[in-house]
């Protein structure tokens, strides 16, 4: 068995999973490694909340670990893994909806209408024109935007690996994705000349999507 991350920087991730499910715990630990940081990314921005999101990552990464041997080579481990990030999320968000309400905070320093703007399921046509941060505004949209929108605009996959991640077409992601930046684009701009630093053009900006696909409505 090799111990120590540093002897499997020589194997790609499908054979680190492989390893893993003959036996070599350690090899699971060195893929995390490789893809802590999205996957961590993909969880806050999908949740919004840290604390959320360190939950729903621990939840999939032992789900991932313990169902390393249901993968089929079907797509890519990063796939894989995201979709078990995804799904992990989707549950805690489906658990939140399933609570009371209860307002929603991010650091503590927001203002009482950033916090009214950023509850779920808030019309951004609604609000009084704001200047809120990506994860604020990402809060904004129901889920079924904001996956989409956060795994092609945010962390630059492409329309059809973000549609094998979620088990959608991808004329379905690319229509829930352009609703997502209909929403956010309100609260990602604004007017204010004393803001011009912070708004501009790159900072905290939706962008295109990564892909060089077009068209294609929501066929679901």
């Amino acid at each position: 068995m090799t111990s120590g991350s540093s002897g499997y920087l020589e194997f790609d991730d499908e054979e680190l999973l492989r390893r893993h499910v003959d036996g070599e715990h350690d090899a699971f630990g060195e893929l995390v490694r490789r893809h802590q940081d999205r996957l961590w990314a993909v969880a806050l921005r999908t949740l919004g909340d840290p604390d959320d999101a360190a939950d729903a990552l621990q939840d999939a990464l032992v789900n991932a670990f313990r169902r390393a041997s249901s993968f089929r080579s079907e797509s890519a481990v990063t796939t894989w893994l995201h979709r078990v990030v995804v799904n992990a999320c989707l549950d805690r968000v489906r658990h939140t909806a399933a609570r009371p309400s209860d307002p929603v905070a991010f650091d503590g320093t927001e203002s009482p209408a950033v916090t009214a703007a950023a509850a779920p399921g808030a019309d951004p046509a609604d609000m009084t024109p704001l200047r809120l941060d990506l994860e604020a505004a990402l809060a904004t949209l129901p889920p079924e935007q904001r996956v989409p929108l956060v795994l092609v605009d945010v962390e630059g996959y492409r329309v059809a690996e973000v549609a094998e991640m979620l088990g959608l077409p991808s004329g379905t992601v690319k229509s829930r994705c352009a609703r997502g930046r209909a929403r956010l684009l309100p609260l990602l701009t604004s007017d204010d000349p004393r803001s011009s630093g912070r708004n501009h053009p790159d900072h905290g900006r939706v962008p295109p999507a990564a892909t060089s696909e077009t068209g294609g409505g929501e066929r679901r």
